[in-house]
C-alpha cells in the first residue's frame, strides 16, 4: 500500500469520526432539550411552563454548542417577545427543570394511595401514573397543565395505573360495579 493511500484512509477515518461525533451531539441535544420545562419567570418571579427548539438545538450542536430558543411558553402570547432570559435556568440545570424529572423524583419511592404498591423510577414507555384529589378523583398526571404541578402535588396522592383505571371505571359505570363482602368470602 503506497503512501497516498494510506493518508487518505486515515483522513477519511478522521471525517467519519467527527462527523459521527457532531451527529451524536446533535442527536444528545434534541433528546435533552425536547418536552415540557418549568422555570421561574425572570419578569414575573412565578413559574411558567415552556417548551425549547429542540430541532434547532440539535442542528446548531452540530457545529458546536446547542443553540437554545423557547417555541411555547405558558405566558404567550401576551410576552412572546420577552428576552428568554429564562433559557438561562435550563442551560445550567437542565435536571431539574425538566417536568417529566420533577414528577418521575415525586413518585419515586411513594406508595398507590389505593393499592399500596411502591414506585420506582417512572420509565417513558410504561403506563402513567395517576393523582387523586381529595374527592377520589383520579387524573393522569399528564393531564394537568405544568405550570399548575407544583400546587397539584402539594396536595395530591400518588395512584398506579391499575388503580387509576379502576376508579375511573367506577366513577364513570357505578352501575356495572359489583361489591361482595369479603367476610362472606372468608367463610367459604
Amino acid at each position: 500500500m503506497t503512501t497516498p493511500i494510506l493518508l487518505g484512509i486515515i483522513a477519511s477515518v478522521v471525517v467519519i469520526a467527527i462527523v459521527l461525533f457532531r451527529v451524536i451531539q446533535a442527536t444528545q441535544a434534541y433528546y435533552t432539550y425536547r418536552g415540557s420545562w418549568l422555570v421561574k419567570c425572570p419578569e414575573t418571579q412565578q413559574t411558567a411552563a415552556v417548551g425549547v427548539e429542540a430541532r434547532k438545538a440539535a442542528a446548531t450542536a452540530l457545529w458546536g454548542n446547542p443553540t437554545l430558543r423557547l417555541d411555547q411558553c405558558s405566558r404567550w402570547p401576551e410576552r412572546q417577545n420577552c428576552g428568554q432570559e429564562c433559557l438561562q435556568q435550563i442551560e445550567t440545570d437542565p435536571d431539574h427543570c425538566l417536568v417529566w424529572n420533577i414528577v418521575s423524583r415525586w413518585y419515586e419511592g411513594q406508595t398507590c394511595a389505593l393499592c399500596h404498591k411502591r414506585f420506582g423510577r417512572l420509565k417513558h414507555l410504561d403506563h402513567p401514573p395517576a393523582l387523586m384529589d381529595a374527592d377520589r378523583k383520579t387524573t393522569e398526571w399528564q393531564e394537568v397543565r405544568p405550570e399548575e404541578l407544583a400546587g397539584i402535588l402539594a396536595t395530591y396522592r400518588p395512584v398506579c395505573w391499575d388503580c387509576h383505571v379502576t376508579e375511573t371505571f367506577r366513577r364513570l359505570n357505578p352501575e356495572l360495579v359489583v361489591y361482595r363482602d369479603r367476610s362472606a368470602r372468608s367463610q367459604v
